[in-house]
């Protein structure tokens, strides 16, 4: 369907009278207005040449504006209503309201705009783009509805933006109040489970003891284990995957050619999943070598069920990065190389070829970013390094950081609390995706073993010079040590946190452990991004869920949760699911049609439901590991709203929504999903019915522009960094390589065989071999070769 003949209004929900004052541009301004028409404004910025001019040629009345911009190398310009008390419309919080105009063009690249003002602050801010105005040679009525107000807003201002050559011309603007009617809720559980949500522990078990999860375009779920962290499945050349299907609740296990354990991976645009190096092999028992990545990649088709043997990379990465760019390449950075040292090599796969590109065409900064370290994708194409990452200490300076591809610098960003306690911390970019806002949960540090702690950050990109600033505290649930439950108390938190965007526009955190691989945390709860604020006391997961452990949402709108990992290197193949309260308030709101499921960037696409909705989005399906997924993202689709008949205007950007397979939600007032329908969201493709010419360009905002730091360049080109064999934190010279006997214990288990022994006894690590002879904990004092046996306890 095109954007042509989707562009003709519907009649709004509800009338009211029109907000706007002075909405055809009749009444002349004042002196001092800049020649602009009474409560308009010029506005805009970058390198351009723009002329404003109220003209005759108007839709209604006499006048019209219209924005001519004849050069332009970057930014935008935009007529927008003066930000002043008697111009700009008061709203309320929590109510949206309809804004139509009148519109022709020459240019795709026009945007209809919306600014807030913040109540507590009285600062003027962006809000969001609403929606792309298709190239018109006639007036045409575009209309489209606001999201809910946010709290702290009392007035807005809106326009429309042009950021390409060409002009716009506008008239008869309108805004009127509008009501979504809410069903009645019913609850559908336990009074319990209608406020906490339930847990339901499946009957079938994961059939491999998988690390990774993806979930894939058409509903099922691909797990990962490679060899598991299983040395004897690593000398037997045994690696697995599984795929589920949710719909019968069956397995099916997939031959899998490498060991994939500690992989990459991300969902690329065609559907397939680009699986990046793994495990080469596993620590020596002396200590001198560490975990070995591959150089390997695979691609693994959902049609199909196989894996694909892709070009290799330059280099290994255990533990990479993996993030997919706007125009469809992957990125990645980090991990580990085939000789256990620190990899500083950047790696890029390119989408038009479908290849790895050679080291020498890839930008490199020569930097050691860590262990999957968290790089989230920004609205204009740089990445945001949150801090994120696995195992030890942050990067050196703030632990944050802005990397710029193009320029090749890196800026970092400050206000990260304990930087170098956020390993196995979750980041997540809050919804929607348009306000650039990213939440970091949690976190500790293997190699000094502290309790994992409490803290939340949050980092505003839209700012000038964005920085980190205290969230809540995580909430307090229960730790299970040495067999017992207790509460949490003091500054106690988690670190494996699980932190999976919700349809309802809420994050759900689940899972994690207080200490290194043990000590698992029973808690979950709700982060509101609208509020900042936590729903506490959740449903908990009965089954433990820490290091190896992920949690995403499924297209029905639940969320599934698989593995756990603990330093005795059991692992449990429990698979649970969380049935959120949005599910147990009564019937749900249903899609009936999706007429295109192939979407352009700047589409307005047509659905129809069975009743009236609040919001809709897209959510990119998870590709989650070790608490990592930096791609995904809820992003936000405006809605123009006749009866049951929804356009939904889609972004122009495609560095706010990627290419590739989306879940589509629909949401009514009540925040109860539809169950997802798939579409694909990429660029226009050859032979489409828009004309090329006339496909919008990604209207990018001047976001974190005027950052106080200053930019570091590239280092000297290197091979790698220096990295000990024991970042993992486990001392390798006790039992096989996939146990981990902590290179730190807790500071609450006194530095002696005996109370090292007892933790060890009471997390059920059994008996433990001592490897070469190597005894550095002092855990064989008999030397029988076996640690912690009777003949090592000497108590009294």
């Amino acid at each position: 369907m095109t954007a042509a003949l989707l562009v003709t209004a519907p009649s709004p929900a509800s009338a009211g009278p029109n907000l706007i004052r002075n909405p055809g541009f009749e009444t002349p301004g004042g002196p001092g207005n800049d020649t602009m028409p009474d409560c308009w404004k010029k506005s805009g910025w970058g390198d351009n040449d723009v002329t404003f001019e109220t003209v005759p040629d108007a839709r209604s009345g006499s006048a019209a504006m219209k924005v001519s911009l004849t050069r332009r190398v970057s930014g935008d310009r935009k007529a927008l209503i003066t930000e002043t008390p008697a111009c700009a419309p008061t709203v309320a919080p929590d109510r949206q309201y309809d804004l139509s105009l009148w519109y022709k063009s020459t240019t795709p690249d026009v945007s209809v705009t919306l600014f807030r003002r913040d109540s507590v602050t009285g600062a003027w801010q962006y809000w969001t783009d609403l929606r792309t105005l298709p190239i018109s040679a006639d007036y045409t009525r575009a209309e489209v509805r606001t999201p809910v107000v946010p709290p702290n807003t009392d007035r807005i201002s809106w326009g429309v933006s042009v950021h390409g050559q060409g002009s716009v011309t506008t008239d008869d603007y309108v805004m009127e109040e509008v009501t979504v009617p809410a069903p009645d809720p019913e609850c559908t559980g336990t009074p319990t489970e209608c406020l906490k949500g339930r847990w339901d522990v499946l009957p079938t078990k994961n059939p491999v003891r998988s690390m990774h999860s993806v979930v894939l375009h058409n509903g099922k779920v691909l797990v990962i284990a490679g060899s598991g962290n299983d040395e004897s499945m690593f000398a037997a050349g045994t690696f697995t995957s599984a795929v589920y299907d949710p719909g019968p609740g069956t397995w099916k296990q997939i031959p899998t050619p490498v060991d994939m354990f500690c992989a990459g991976h991300v969902q690329l645009q065609d559907g397939k999943v680009l699986v990046m190096s793994g495990n080469k092999g596993y620590p020596t028992p002396d200590g001198r070598l560490g975990y070995q990545g591959l150089k390997d990649s695979y691609l693994f088709d959902p049609d199909t069920e196989r894996y694909i043997k892709t070009n290799d990379m330059s280099d290994g990465h255990w533990y990479p990065s993996a993030t997919i760019l706007g125009n469809g390449d992957v990125i990645t950075f980090g991990g580990l190389k085939q000789d256990s040292t620190g990899n500083v090599t950047a790696e890029r796969w390119s989408a038009a070829q479908n290849r790895w590109l050679p080291t020498g065409q890839v930008n490199q900064t020569w930097s050691f970013w860590g262990l999957y370290p968290s790089m989230i994708l920004m609205q204009d194409g740089r990445l945001f390094y949150s801090g994120s990452h696995v195992f030890g200490n942050g990067t050196p300076g703030t632990g944050a950081s802005i990397y710029d591809y193009d320029r090749n610098t890196i800026t970092d960003v400050p206000g990260l609390q304990n930087k170098d306690q956020r390993d196995e911390s979750a980041s997540v970019l809050l919804p929607p995706a348009q306000d650039q806002r990213v939440l970091t949960i949690g976190g500790g540090n293997n190699e000094s073993n502290p309790i994992a702690n409490r803290l939340t950050d949050i980092i505003d990109l839209k700012e000038p010079n964005p920085a980190y600033r205290p969230g809540p505290l995580l909430p307090q649930g229960e730790v299970e040590q040495g067999g017992v439950r207790r509460p949490q108390t003091g500054a106690e938190g988690k670190m494996y946190v699980s932190a999976v965007l919700l349809p309802d526009g809420k994050v759900f955190e689940t899972g994690g452990a207080l200490h290194d691989r043990a000590d698992p945390v029973f808690e979950a709860s709700f982060f509101d991004p609208v509020t900042n604020t936590y729903t506490p006391d959740l449903a908990k997961d009965p089954v433990p869920r820490g290091y190896h452990s992920s949690s995403f949402l499924l297209p029905d709108g639940r969320v599934m949760s698989v593995g756990d990992n603990p330093g005795n290197n059991t692992y449990n193949h429990n698979v649970s699911v969380y049935t959120p309260p949005y599910l147990l308030k009564g019937a749900r709101p249903e899609i009936t049609s999706v007429p295109d499921d192939r979407w352009n960037y700047g589409d307005v696409q047509r659905i129809t439901v069975n009743r009236p909705i609040a919001k809709a989005e897209l959510i990119r399906p998870a590709a989650v590991t070790h608490s990592s997924d930096p791609n995904q993202r809820f992003v936000d689709l405006p809605l123009t709203v006749d009866g049951n008949t929804i356009d939904l205007n889609v972004t122009s950007n495609p560095h706010l929504a990627p290419p590739g397979w989306y879940m589509l939600f629909a949401v009514d007032a009540n925040g109860i999903p539809s169950v997802a329908r798939w579409v694909h969201l990429g660029p226009q493709t050859p032979g489409a019915s828009r004309h090329a010419s006339h496909t919008p360009s990604a209207h990018v905002h001047d976001f974190a522009d005027a950052l106080a730091k200053p930019a570091k360049k590239p280092l000297k080109k290197r091979d790698s960094a220096p990295v000990s064999p024991s970042v993992t934190g486990c001392e390798r010279a006790y039992g096989a390589a996939g146990v981990c006997v902590p290179t730190a214990f807790p500071k609450t288990v006194a530095p002696t065989a005996e109370a090292r022994c007892d933790w060890l006894a009471d997390r059920k690590y059994g008996r433990l071999k001592v490897n070469g002879g190597r005894d550095p904990l002092r855990l064989d004092r008999d030397r029988d070769g076996t640690a912690c046996g009777k003949g090592d306890l000497r108590r009294g």
